[in-house]
């Protein structure tokens, strides 16, 4: 196990000071422009404004102190505590700006690295809880809750060469596999008291994993400061602040640029529903319901005992896109996956009659959060180009994925979690009964191109009792495993773009534990290690065939050849690429019996060569198969004039390509 400090050339890189790249700024950071922006509520570079920020001398060489600015309307008055202090409310008292609602203060001699919190007073004057700073770009460790100045301009970035390329890896028509971490449980060192790996350590390890195989992209659960472990990042309280669990700011960016330089995309789980009630948190933050609705009929969550932001108010709906930017600027994030869409688009989420408000129209649509999401998409879109969004989001709400000058709401993507309760809910039949359950397995098909979507198997399905997705499968244990195979190999035909959680890949027997590593020594094992051989090679199959993915998101590149063939549990269809020219057949049989000579139509005449076998004794299989293709026949099936005899043997799935197509 590497050692989890830096090494010299990565501590270099996080540490360099190009010379004269400082901003050069005066004692008061805010100006004219940022108080008309702010009070407009279309501050794009808010993190630029409010917050703490080390203030240089006119040279730039040396930091002369720190700027704090803190935006408390309802305050009657407000001050910066920390060691340097001694938590002394009335030591550093800040000032108003105007009528903005920000207090600001300079203190002189303060450095990167200090600790500190807000000291604020109600309006009838009575002491607040210290307060975290909502801009903080870094935090103490749990359970500590002070901030910690910090600087974004030191980190000397290496990513240019992606940074350019990016926008065509993102695509609809590209190839977009992703694998779901979570940084504190990937991996841990066992023999140093179960510690967690750092950014740096990841980057060694993780990247060069994921790279290997096969995945496009890094889906990290949140990593945005957060009180409570067990929340697993899902209730931030630091939204501009990359959990010190793992290492610093810019150790964080090292990670970053390591994805990068293997090309990889990292994606970030970002929550903009909902928060804590932490004291130290946005709650009632200048004494009034500043962030949160006062009434909790709208502004409290039933379901995670969190507030729900406001959207309506300007200055919150500027927070949350900031912050989005903010990722994406800073630390040259190449997407976020918004969390809990669904329970931001209703009123009613989770909630009882006589539990909730109606909007204006006495619906049940929270017209606020669909604005707030639009203008969100535009604006990192129109701000950051290459960037992608995703939504997940698990109800019928029309055109999420598409364009708001269409009237949709402007994600790129969307997690397609019907196909997911469906697919499982198949899955975990005994294969007797699952031609009662045939449509389960097609009716996605029904609206697969109605949305830009992602297949989603993710930490959601293996965590809460639901077990891995091991032992969703029926059957002893080595059919277990034929018919997760099985279902990887559908899923890797099916149109969509794929998310994958960590841990799946080896077929992990238990279910995900936030406290302890992935179990991998059962990669020591045959069958476990065979079931990551083949995602890898499903990976490397699906983003190096056009017809696997070129067309994912449209009703051209999917045609059945037998999706009613519900007796024998079995699906064959075909994937077209833009031209047409190169199809792939894939063929699944959910049933433990063998299709011998079973006749499979296919669009052109000549020699169907087996691309992909889900039972290659590489993958834990049995090694049947067509001895590596077959010829067609003029024999006419499944609404094609050619077909090939083919064997589909229990539990597997087939993909076939003609040869020199």
């Amino acid at each position: 196990m590497p050692d989890h400090k830096a090494t010299a050339s990565q501590a270099k890189r996080a540490t360099a000071q190009p010379k004269n790249t400082a901003r050069n700024v005066s004692r008061t950071i805010l100006g004219d422009l940022d108080d008309y922006l702010i009070a407009e509520g279309n501050h794009k570079r808010l993190w630029e404004a409010l917050g703490a920020h080390v203030v240089h001398s006119a040279d730039g060489a040396e930091p002369e102190g720190v700027n704090f600015a803190v935006w408390a309307p309802n305050a009657s008055s407000a001050s910066v505590v920390g060691d340097f202090n001694h938590w002394n409310g009335d030591s550093h008292t800040m000032a108003m700006r105007g009528s903005t609602g920000i207090w600001e203060l300079f203190i002189p001699g303060l450095a990167e690295g200090e600790i500190y919190k807000f000291q604020l007073r109600d309006g009838a004057g009575h002491a607040l809880p210290q307060k975290a700073d909502p801009f903080g770009f870094g935090a103490e460790h749990p359970p500590k809750t002070a901030s910690v100045v910090r600087s974004l301009e030191r980190y000397l970035w290496q990513d240019e060469d992606w940074l350019n390329k990016r926008a065509c890896r993102h695509g609809i028509d590209q190839p977009i596999s992703i694998y779901e971490v979570h940084l504190g449980s990937w991996k841990r060192v066992t023999e140093d008291n179960n510690r967690r790996l750092s950014y740096l350590e990841h980057a060694e390890q993780l990247v060069p994993y994921v790279k290997n195989m096969g995945f496009t992209h890094i889906e990290l659960m949140p990593i945005s400061e957060f009180p409570f472990d067990g929340s697993w990042g899902y209730q931030p309280i630091g939204l501009y602040a990359p959990s010190i669990r793992y290492g610093t700011l810019d150790e964080f960016r090292t990670f970053v640029d390591a994805c990068h330089a293997a090309d990889i995309g990292l994606i970030l789980d970002w929550v903009p529903g909902h928060f804590p009630e932490d004291e130290h948190g946005l709650g009632r933050f200048d004494g009034t319901a500043l962030y949160e609705h006062e009434d909790r009929r709208e502004g409290f969550h039933p379901d995670w005992n969190t507030l729900l932001f406001n959207y309506g108010r300007r200055e919150v709906a500027n927070y949350l896109i900031a912050n989005a930017i903010y990722w994406c600027r800073e630390h040259h994030i190449d997407g976020l996956r918004v969390d809990a869409v669904a329970s931001m688009l209703y009123r009613d989420y989770s909630r009882k009659e006589g539990e909730w408000v109606p909007n204006i129209h006495g619906g049940r649509e929270n017209l606020e959060a669909i604005d707030f999401l639009k203008r969100m998409n535009e604006t990192v879109y129109g701000d950051m180009p290459g960037i992608m969004t995703i939504a997940e989001e698990s109800t019928a709400f029309p055109g999420v994925s598409t364009p708001t000058e269409h009237g949709g709401l402007g994600f790129g993507f969307k997690w397609n979690m019907g196909w997911m309760n469906d697919t499982l809910s198949y899955m975990s039949e005994d294969p007797i009964h699952k031609k009662h359950h045939h449509h389960k397995m097609t009716f996605g098909l029904h609206y697969a191109f109605s949305e830009n979507f992602v297949l989603p198997l993710s930490h959601d399905e293996v965590v809460h009792g639901k077990g891995s997705l091991l032992a969703k499968m029926p059957g002893e244990l080595d059919d277990r495993f034929a018919n997760l195979r099985t279902y990887y190999g559908f899923m890797w035909g099916h149109p969509g773009k794929k998310l994958l959680f960590m841990g799946s890949e080896f077929a992990q027997h238990d279910e995900w534990n936030h406290e302890r590593s992935l179990d991998w020594h059962l990669l020591d094992h045959s069958s476990h290690r065979g079931m990551q051989t083949l995602i890898r090679d499903l990976n490397r199959l699906y983003t190096s065939t056009p017809a696997l993915h070129q067309l994912d998101c449209k009703a051209e590149g999917f045609q059945w050849v037998e999706g009613g063939a519900s007796e024998e549990s079995l699906f064959a269809w075909l994937r077209h690429d833009d031209e047409g020219t190169e199809p792939v057949l894939i063929v699944s049989n959910f049933t433990p019996v063998e299709r011998s000579s079973r006749r499979i139509g296919v669009p052109h005449a000549g020699r169907w060569v087996e691309r992909l076998n889900t039972d290659s004794k590489h993958y834990g299989g049995q090694d049947r198969g067509n001895l590596g293709g077959v010829m067609s026949d003029p024999v006419a099936s499944g609404g094609c004039d050619h077909s090939i005899a083919i064997t589909v043997p229990p539990l597997t799935t087939l993909f076939f390509q003609r040869e020199d197509g």
